[in-house]
């Protein structure tokens, strides 16, 4: 017998569904979100047989995906769905697309019909990685129960490496069913996968020298500086350059928004100083940000105006896709700051003064442009994320849906730390609010992790109270009812002359009542003297799930704003005069 043998000899005979488990369980994996079906029931079969990995059955398939994201989210770790066939995996697309638009870690297994039957159209069969291909970061069908824990191993590797992102593993049943000897490789190397950490050393130190020689430097940090653990590097570069700072929607907490350098949120619902100064500045250090629609506006326009755009992501596809750096670095966004922050240090030269810059900053800040108007009888939604910021612990989770009350928190609530706002950016999904609750408790179950929601999102996925309840994840949800599809009436409100089809919740349920239903705690806020004491009632009740449905005023727009197809330069910061 040669040592080839001799190490096969010496693996565990397994099934493939018992190597799922152990693959999930050397790989760190404590918990797995999911929901059972025919294809799949063999690895439910191994998860019965042992204990080392917990499973939370969901509700809907979508839930499980959206969970596992928003645990994958608040951690960093690869969150981990289990799904069946057909259904099962068809309605995990949503789930999957989200976590791929926002870079999400993610390995989603589906189980699928026996290989013999796959192609005849059998009894829930569908195509898993064509219907897939397009929103993962890679996919894998396993014809071979001996390839299946190297298939493993290359699914978390190539979550979690790189520009993160969701990998699905097809496996057929007869694939799960048939034995094999199960060896986990430590490690992993994929030929035509090599992403670079290191950036350039000759481009980081151009960036250097257009930052120190900037009169109006600019640091745009996006959600990739907190998938690379950058937030101390954004910090320090921002001070030592005294530039100031703009995150984007999926990077809020990256930099403290309480800091004096902070300018808000960039874009279409972004502060009018974010904005005016992306347009301004003569550099701009863009770091894992894609310079998307929703940030930059028109794209001709923004590229119209003269500055010199260094841009770092760890993805080379990303920089120049839409707009053309002149300093492109491709690498880890936290050691390329690092190498900058030293460059920067270590240079003899004189930083130009940034007082006229600051001066130009802070008259655009006297504007106030997220100032509210209050009136009696009302509750505006800015007044609850404001008192909800004020109560809220500054290791409190806040989860979002999305709509009008997404972008009320992002522009109202101070967060002053990464990971924690948990919300959909790319994609934009409705009904993720609670899911992410669900998987940020059970990651955290010390902390208080509230999701801040709308009549319309809550439910599409509001059956998940039921996991809540299960599981005991006592989440606070707090939905800001305003009768209407939100955002939806604003572009109606804006663009479309007033004309409201079809976003007026009828119908709505008793919120309160269907969560005590639930065996939850349930409370109704209609006035807003009551909106404080709820609040403090609901984060005082650590170990029971409140639903608390506020009663804001339906009229109450989302300002700024920019319409679609304008510039940066064309932001509205209140009703328009043509409407």
């Amino acid at each position: 017998m040669n040592g080839r043998d001799k190490e096969a000899a010496t693996r565990a005979l397994m099934s493939g569904a018992q190597m799922v488990v152990a693959a999930l369980v050397a790989e760190g994996v404590r918990s797995v979100w999911g929901y059972p079906g025919g294809a799949v029931l063999p690895i439910y079969d191994a998860i019965a047989e042992q204990t080392a990995l917990m499973h939370l059955l969901v509700r809907h398939e979508q839930a499980a995906v959206h969970a596992a994201d928003g645990f994958a989210r608040a951690t960093g770790e690869v969150g981990v769905a289990l799904v069946t066939s057909g259904p099962g995996v068809t309605n995990a697309v949503t789930g999957i697309a989200t976590a791929y638009f926002d870079s999400i870690p993610l390995v989603v297994i589906s189980g699928n019909v026996p290989t013999s039957m796959i192609g005849e159209d059998a009894f829930q069969e569908c195509d898993a990685v064509g219907i897939t291909r397009p929103i993962v970061k890679h996919n894998f069908l396993v014809r071979n129960v001996d390839q299946l824990p190297l298939v493993l191993k290359k699914a978390f590797h190539l979550a979690r490496t790189g520009r993160p992102g969701p990998v699905l593993v097809d496996i057929p049943k007869d694939v799960s069913l048939a034995q094999g000897r199960f060896f986990y490789p430590d490690s992993v190397e994929i030929r035509s996968y090599r992403p670079a950490a290191e950036g350039h050393e000759g481009q980081i130190r151009q960036a250097a020298k257009l930052l120190k020689a900037a009169k109006r430097p600019y640091l745009y940090i996006g959600g990739g500086a907190i998938a690379a653990g950058a937030s101390a590097e954004v910090r320090e570069l921002a001070a030592l350059a005294d530039a100031p700072v703009t995150t984007t929607l999926m990077a809020l907490g990256c930099f403290p928004g309480t800091n004096k350098r902070f300018l808000g949120m960039p874009g279409m619902h972004g502060t009018y100083e974010a904005n005016r100064a992306m347009q301004e500045c003569d550099v701009l250090v863009a770091v894992g940000a894609r310079f998307d629609d929703r940030v930059i506006g028109n794209v001709d326009a923004f590229v119209a105006k003269e500055r010199a755009i260094v841009h770092i992501d760890i993805d080379p596809a990303s920089i120049g896709k839409r707009v053309k750096p002149a300093v492109p670095i491709v690498g880890d966004a936290a050691r390329v700051l690092r190498r900058l922050i030293a460059c920067l240090q270590e240079s003899g030269e004189q930083m130009e003064s940034r007082t006229a810059w600051w001066a130009e900053i802070d008259a655009w800040r006297s504007l106030k442009c997220l100032d509210y108007a209050k009136e009696p009888g009302r509750i505006k939604p800015q007044f609850v994320i404001e008192t909800l910021c004020e109560l809220a612990r500054d290791d409190t989770f806040i989860c979002s849906d999305v709509g009008q009350h997404q972008m009320w928190t992002a522009q109202h609530y101070r967060f002053k730390h990464p990971r924690k706002w948990i919300n959909s950016g790319g994609l934009g999904t409705m009904g993720v609010g609670l899911p992410y609750a669900m998987g940020v408790k059970h990651a955290f179950p010390d902390h208080d992790v509230v999701t801040v929601t709308g009549d319309g999102s809550i439910q599409m996925c509001i059956q998940e109270l039921s996991t809540c309840k299960q599981y005991d994840l006592p989440v606070k949800i707090i939905s800001l009812n305003n009768g209407y599809l939100g955002m939806v009436r604003q572009l109606q409100h804006v663009e479309y002359e007033r004309r409201y089809s079809q976003s007026y919740m009828e119908a709505l349920p008793d919120f309160a009542a269907l969560a005590r239903a639930y065996g939850h705690v349930g409370i109704a806020v209609s006035s807003e003297a009551d909106v404080e004491p709820a609040l403090r009632e609901a984060l005082a009740l650590k170990d029971r799930t409140v639903f608390l449905d506020v009663s804001v005023d339906g009229s109450e727009k989302v300002w700024p704003m920019i319409r679609g197809g304008h510039s940066l330069e064309q932001m509205l910061l209140g009703e328009p005069a043509d409407v």
